[in-house]
């Protein structure tokens, strides 16, 4: 099945945190000029709390005269006299993605048709499950399949098979698309920042397995799914994307949950998309994200 792709120009995007001060976007700005950037898009955020600035400038490379390799160089005076912590991101490949899966399908339909349309530019290179409910649809999709089996004694063991699946692959980024089982602090630690997971519940309200029964019993008004990076504390990685939609006294649990899940597929998608498109910046327990 192939896999529409947009056409893309061939572009950097340097993301940037400092002490907030006058001058940044100047010195930043000319220094693109100077070297033959077509600014693209540019967007800014000061934390007027923490006095921390935050910017995301995207670019053409046609006339650009650095190299890939010798940009941190060149950009090292200003990025030291500003106190920088930066990256600079070329959109040259998309991003070598597994998602894994256990037995709710609805987050891994949703990636998979968005990717074939062209909406996410990654590459996924597999996808890993507990059980086997997902290989029809992987091989409809044409994705490679691995069934890891969790046994209760065994979550090392898994997780060994897991890893060499991820690096076998070469994989940048993990997406946990209802994924029901709990990461060692170990596996995270491997990959910071770039497992985002999808919890159903609008966090922090309803942590745990079972969110919507406790929403239900609780006769909430709101319902909602949460995106958010992965940590070694359950639930409460930086959170990257929310919604909600209302619920009534006249909905079930039944409705809860059919609800719910339209909710998690947007969630999860735009959050994907936005760690893709090097859209987010992290700092400390919360994340920037640029338009």
């Amino acid at each position: 099945m192939k896999v529409m792709q947009r056409e893309e120009t061939r572009k950097a995007i340097l993301l940037v945190e400092c002490p907030d001060r006058r001058g940044i976007v100047a010195a930043v700005s000319t220094f693109l000029y100077e070297h033959g950037a077509n600014i693209l898009s540019a967007d800014q955020y000061q934390d007027n709390d923490l006095g921390v600035f935050f910017t995301r400038i995207e670019w053409d490379l046609a006339e650009f005269d650095l190299a890939e390799r010798e940009f941190a160089e060149s950009f090292r005076p200003v990025a030291e006299r500003f106190t920088m912590s930066w990256r600079v991101e070329y959109a040259h490949a998309p991003r070598r993605t597994a998602v894994f899966v256990s037995q709710y399908l609805h987050c891994l339909a949703d990636l998979l048709h968005r990717h074939q349309i062209g909406e996410l530019p990654a590459d996924i290179r597999l996808i890993v499950s507990n059980h086997e409910d997902a290989r029809a649809m992987a091989e409809f999709y044409r994705v490679p399949f691995f069934h890891v089996r969790v046994a209760v004694s065994g979550e090392a063991r898994a997780e060994r098979q897991q890893i060499e699946l991820l690096e076998e692959h070469g994989v940048e980024l993990i997406v946990l698309a209802r994924y029901m089982r709990v990461l060692s602090a170990e596996f995270v630690d491997r990959y910071p920042a770039r497992i985002i997971n999808v919890h159903h519940s609008f966090l922090p309200a309803f942590a745990g397995a079972k969110p919507y029964h406790a929403a239900f019993e609780r006769g909430v008004k709101l319902i909602g799914a949460t995106s958010h990076y992965v940590t070694r504390d359950l639930d409460e990685g930086p959170i990257i994307e929310q919604d909600v939609i209302r619920v009534t006294h006249r909905d079930r649990l039944a409705d809860l949950v059919e609800k719910g899940r339209d909710m998690e597929r947007l969630a999860l998608s735009r959050a994907v998309r936005w760690h893709l498109e090097n859209r987010i910046l992290l700092h400390g327990r919360k994340t920037v994200v640029f338009d």
